[in-house]
């Protein structure tokens, strides 16, 4: 088994040796002057591939996570690309893949490495043909990325860390790479953003980009006016800042968020905007799993829910009761808990509840020494308070 120190340099190695596998563009790096370059080639490819075939665009429904499934027919050929693959705690993506009898995934994405984005990235490459591995480059100490990075050197998949001012052509579809530039250490700020334009129809990820980073895009002058725009962090208030909002001017909004989730994803504010935009909105918890097919013209919404209502309820933006998130003894989940909840926890407080959202999932309570500050003593401690928890 490698080690953590052994697995980053091996990881570094096939960056070296491999690359990516897909046609990348001479264009490395954007500045507010070679933005005009983009929009040609864009606009060349478009002309190049009069005819279209279907692209289908699956925003899935994995409740208090994200995962997309991009599916299209390149030279004759079935072509995948999956964007961030869920939680850890399930296997709805591996189960959804199948049910659609998808066998290959040509890009696997993780867009940062929390866990409910790259929850089930480690069944996949066991359990599907995986061609390449995008990620950001940036590191947790959590378990679930632990086993990802395990599994993307038992699988030998080709490994690509993308940064800003990269593009990829696949046959009539076009990556562009917004973000990150460079990691700073913070990984919301790292999350791979990525603009996918498929002739006149485009979409944008962001990940869990919050407000610095959007603003950053803007001001590298990246093309970003787009059809839909999945919102960035599940709806939350860090993201979708009106500049940014204003320069994608989607035509369609998409939330990935669970159902009562305990963060109030999506945020009041953000729906509110949207909404005084005129942006058509679904979200995942009202409508289920959205699907977007596009002949590179014209497009189609269809949704797996038999609520086809556009608004998204005021109730169902309100905070969760503290009930909601917490288990019948009253404990409180680790695993689960909001941040506010976690606070309360000895030894833990507001700071080191961040700390600990960003390292779960936790297998024992003991495992919470991973946390700065966080030694044997105060692990006794929290475990007498018997206020700490991991559900079953």
């Amino acid at each position: 088994m490698f080690n953590k120190g052994s697995i980053i340099l091996f990881l570094f190695f096939i960056i070296l040796v491999t690359g990516c596998g897909t046609q990348q563009s001479t264009e490395q790096t954007l500045t507010s002057s070679d933005s005009e370059t983009i929009l040609r080639n864009h606009e060349e490819v478009k002309l190049a591939n009069e005819e279209f075939n279907e692209l289908i665009v699956h925003y899935i429904n994995v409740g208090q996570a994200d995962s997309t499934l991009l599916e299209l027919t390149n030279d004759t050929q079935p072509f995948h690309i999956l964007i961030d693959s869920g939680d850890w705690n399930s296997n709805d993506v591996v189960t959804y893949l199948q049910k659609e009898r998808i066998s290959h995934i040509d890009i696997l994405i993780g867009t940062h490495p929390h866990a409910d984005h790259i929850g089930q990235m480690d069944q996949i490459l066991e359990l599907f043909d995986v061609s390449e591995v995008w990620m950001s480059g940036d590191e947790t100490t959590s378990q679930t990325f632990e086993s990802v990075l395990d599994a993307i050197i038992e699988s030998d998949v080709d490994y690509h860390e993308p940064r800003a001012g990269e593009v990829y052509d696949i046959g009539s579809l076009v990556i562009d790479v917004l973000n990150p530039d460079q990691l700073t250490g913070d990984i919301h700020e790292g999350s791979l953003s990525l603009l996918v334009t498929y002739g006149e129809v485009s979409f944008l990820f962001t990940g869990d980009a919050e407000h610095q980073t959007e603003q950053a895009i803007i001001d590298r002058g990246h093309h970003l006016n787009s059809t839909v725009l999945q919102l960035g962090h599940h709806g939350s208030e860090t993201s979708t800042i009106p500049a940014f909002l204003a320069a994608v001017d989607p035509e369609i909004a998409i939330i990935s968020a669970g159902k009562d989730n305990s963060y109030g994803h999506p945020h009041e504010e953000v729906v509110t905007r949207i909404e005084d935009a005129q942006i058509d909105l679904y979200a995942t918890f009202i409508h289920g799993t959205i699907i977007i097919s596009t002949d590179g013209q014209h497009y189609h919404v269809t949704t797996k829910s038999t609520e086809q209502s556009k608004e998204i309820p005021t109730e169902n933006i309100d905070s969760p009761n503290e009930s909601d998130i917490t288990s019948e003894s009253n404990c409180i989940d680790i695993n689960f808990a909001s941040a506010s909840e976690l606070a309360k926890i000895t030894h833990i407080g507001t700071e080191r509840a961040s700390q600990l959202i960003e390292l779960r999932p936790f297998e024992t309570i003991s495992d919470l020494a991973q946390i700065n500050g966080i030694g044997p003593a105060r692990i006794a401690e929290i475990k007498t308070e018997n206020l700490a928890c991991i559900g079953g």
